[in-house]
C-alpha cells in the first residue's frame, strides 16, 4: 500500500465520521457524571483499604 492511497483512505474514512457518529440516546452528561461518581467511589473503597497511611 502506497503513501498516496493510504492518505485517500484515510481522508475518505474521516469524511465519513463527520455525520456526527453518536448515537442519540447517550447524554454526554450522564456519562460523564456516571464515570466521576464511579471513579470517586473507587478513591474512596481505597482509601477504606489503605488505612495503614
Amino acid at each position: 500500500m502506497s503513501l498516496h492511497s493510504a492518505a485517500q483512505s484515510l481522508v475518505s474514512l474521516a469524511e465519513a465520521g463527520q455525520k456526527g457518529g453518536q448515537h442519540e440516546s447517550l447524554s454526554p452528561y450522564l456519562t460523564g457524571g456516571s464515570a466521576l461518581f464511579i471513579l470517586l467511589l473507587l478513591l474512596w473503597i481505597t482509601t477504606r483499604f489503605n488505612r495503614d497511611r
